[in-house]
């Protein structure tokens, strides 16, 4: 197998604002792929409309900067078309949940075999601020001068209510945490949905100030792993514990509480009960969960489509146009 670096999924130069989450991402979505290794050839990179769409542009790889709202139908066709291309799916928030709400659901819904990628601001950064479907409410915007009246779509629930298999979520700034979910999505089989918390720079810096450095991130974000217990803060002195139907923080040492007092996170069960409460964790009472939440496998959606038309060919008296027209009446004119 072929080894790949950095350099050789880079296109071009990329046209952001300087400090724009995006630039974070780009470097750490081209270290993935060389570490993932499938062949740029073999690549294919969908984007709709907005500042995060450009991507597809800097991309060594097959790619299609597509319409509003419409990268999902065309990363599917694209899949479906293809079976052996890795798809990845490039969306802002407003182009992916808000006029692409609707692809976004049924992809999930589908379990088709793509990777979408969310990058999420808050804020309609191309053109220039108004407020998103993920805008928290009261927030001030352009299109909303006095505060926005409603409530925000939350990702993750979003996609666990359309029966979504796989969520992950990473920072920006991030770049190993990015890698790492990216490597786990790609490895997924099925529909995977890969949150990227970002700031726009120009009309919504600092909105996930939260865990956008190293510093904060360490007291406010718990990543959480697959088989470890969920223990988190800048000397790991905190864990979740299950109580009620909810989840509660505690301190490790303190009322008798011990490590094997916390939760250990399963990210294959099929029942998501917990997995959804770790996805909506907010502060600043609970930490901002970090890294594969979800991760369960299913049939998909591009693999039953290819066994169907296998299944239904082999019945078929005909396998080619000329096949076709002797199974009607024919006859010759001399």
């Amino acid at each position: 197998m072929a080894q790949y670096t950095a350099q050789d999924f880079k296109k071009g130069q990329p046209r952001w604002c300087p400090g724009c989450g995006d630039h974070f991402f780009l470097g750490a979505f081209h270290k993935a792929l060389a570490e993932i290794g499938v062949e740029p050839h073999n690549t294919a990179v969908i984007s709709g409309i907005g500042c995060s769409s450009r991507l597809p542009h800097y991309m060594a790889t097959y790619g299609m900067n597509t319409i509003h709202g419409r990268a999902t139908a065309i990363a599917t066709g694209c899949k479906v078309a293809n079976p052996h291309l890795s798809v990845w799916q490039i969306s802002g928030d407003g182009d992916g949940l808000a006029i692409g709400g609707n692809h976004f659901i049924h992809a999930n819904r589908r379990n088709i075999d793509i990777n979408i990628v969310l990058l999420n601001n808050r804020i309609y950064g191309l053109t220039k601020g108004q407020y998103s479907p993920t805008s928290p409410r009261g927030f001030v915007s352009k299109s909303s001068p006095y505060g926005t009246v409603e409530d925000p779509f939350r990702p993750a629930e979003l996609c666990f209510g359309a029966r979504g298999r796989f969520f992950a979520r990473a920072v920006a700034t991030d770049a190993q945490g990015c890698i790492d979910i990216l490597k786990a999505a790609h490895a997924h089989k099925g529909t995977s949905v890969c949150e990227i918390l970002q700031n726009c720079v120009i009309f919504n810096n600092g909105t996930h100030d939260s865990v956008y450095s190293k510093p904060e991130r360490a007291k406010h974000a718990i990543y959480v792993e697959h088989g470890k217990p969920l223990i988190f803060g800048e000397n790991r002195e905190f864990g979740l514990v299950q109580e009620g139907f909810g989840l509660k923080v505690v301190k490790i040492g303190e009322n008798g509480i011990t490590e094997n007092d916390i939760l250990v996170h399963d990210a294959h069960c099929q029942d998501n009960t917990l997995q959804l409460k770790l996805a909506l964790m907010e502060g600043p009472d609970f930490p901002i969960a970090l890294g594969v939440i979800r991760d369960v496998e299913a049939p998909t959606y591009d693999e039953a489509v290819a066994e169907q038309i296998d299944q239904i060919s082999h019945k078929k008296p005909y396998h080619n146009f000329a096949q076709l027209l002797e199974t009607n009446d024919t006859w010759e004119i001399k």
